[in-house]
């Protein structure tokens, strides 16, 4: 008898700790030491975890050029958060291809050496976002929150949880974290033309807009820097391409050759964007080289 029961309570005790395995888990703290760069990602059973990013693309400030204006208020806003002085959640918003990623990137390798990490986190796991500030909250690096290619449908719980955390949580927001976000989208939802319809005026000419029409522009206006970029014209165009083609060694009289074929090349994508240059820059490079 006492064989039996024996028996039972071990069969009982495997079947508590299946079950703890298959719930979700705390989020463990990595070894920090392992890179400067993380990826958040949450698996099919629930568990969340930070993966190290071992390759960072190694593109440097001096790499992006025609965006000046947008790259000194971004490295501003980075060194006051790496001094520990006030600075601002980013939201980086406009055309595709013009930077705003790669901008982020390569703050990140120039200030890494002074205790800057990053997170990446997809949007579809910004709801874990209070767990992820929780775990980096007592450590002394500065870490950006990095979210790419941010927007959002009506309803989805990803757009309540960051509208939380950069502003309205009962929770103080950590001194160490800031959110970097890059968008095609300056309001992150979709935008209708009913909408228009809920705009009031008043007879002085006042305008109103509705709750709806707030309610877009409340997420956006959470984000205390918004950085904009704009489509480079042909000569912005041709000069990304000639610093491409610079640093992948091609000298000054093939560069001047390769203005026809860069104008081409942005002409069958139909964008003169610094990726679609990056991407010539890249074929040309190798084409000389073969």
């Amino acid at each position: 008898m006492n064989t039996n029961f024996d028996h039972l309570i071990g069969r009982a005790e495997q079947l508590m700790a299946r079950i703890e395995l298959a719930l979700p888990q705390p989020l463990a703290a990595p070894d920090w030491s392992q890179a400067y760069a993380w990826r958040y990602r949450k698996r099919s059973s629930g568990h969340g975890r930070l993966e190290p990013v071992r390759h960072v693309a190694p593109l440097q400030l001096g790499d992006l050029k025609e965006i000046d204006g947008q790259k000194e208020k971004i490295q501003r806003n980075t060194e006051q958060f790496v001094r520990g002085v006030p600075a601002n959640n980013v939201l980086l918003t406009g055309a595709r291809g013009t930077g705003k990623s790669s901008l982020i990137k390569a703050c990140l390798n120039a200030y890494a050496p002074q205790g800057l990490r990053l997170i990446e986190v997809d949007k579809a796991d910004l709801t874990d976002l209070p767990d992820i500030v929780e775990v980096v909250a007592d450590r002394g690096e500065k870490f950006i929150v990095f979210c790419d290619d941010l927007s959002f449908e009506d309803g989805e719980p990803a757009y309540k949880a960051l509208k939380s955390i950069l502003d309205g949580s009962v929770a103080a927001a950590s001194p160490n974290v800031l959110i970097y976000a890059t968008s095609n989208r300056r309001h992150l939802l979709p935008e209708y033309m009913r909408e228009n319809l809920s705009y009031t005026h008043t007879d002085d000419g006042e305008v109103h807009p509705g709750e709806g029409v707030e309610e877009k522009i409340s997420l956006s206006e959470r984000f205390g820097l918004w950085v904009s970029f704009y489509p480079f014209s042909q000569e912005e165009y041709l000069a990304i391409v000639a610093q491409w083609l610079s640093s992948l060694g091609v000298n000054a009289a093939d560069i001047a050759a390769a203005r026809p074929q860069a104008l081409v090349w942005a002409l069958e994508r139909g964008s003169r964007s610094g990726r679609v240059a990056y991407q010539f820059a890249r074929d040309y490079a190798g084409r000389r080289s073969a």
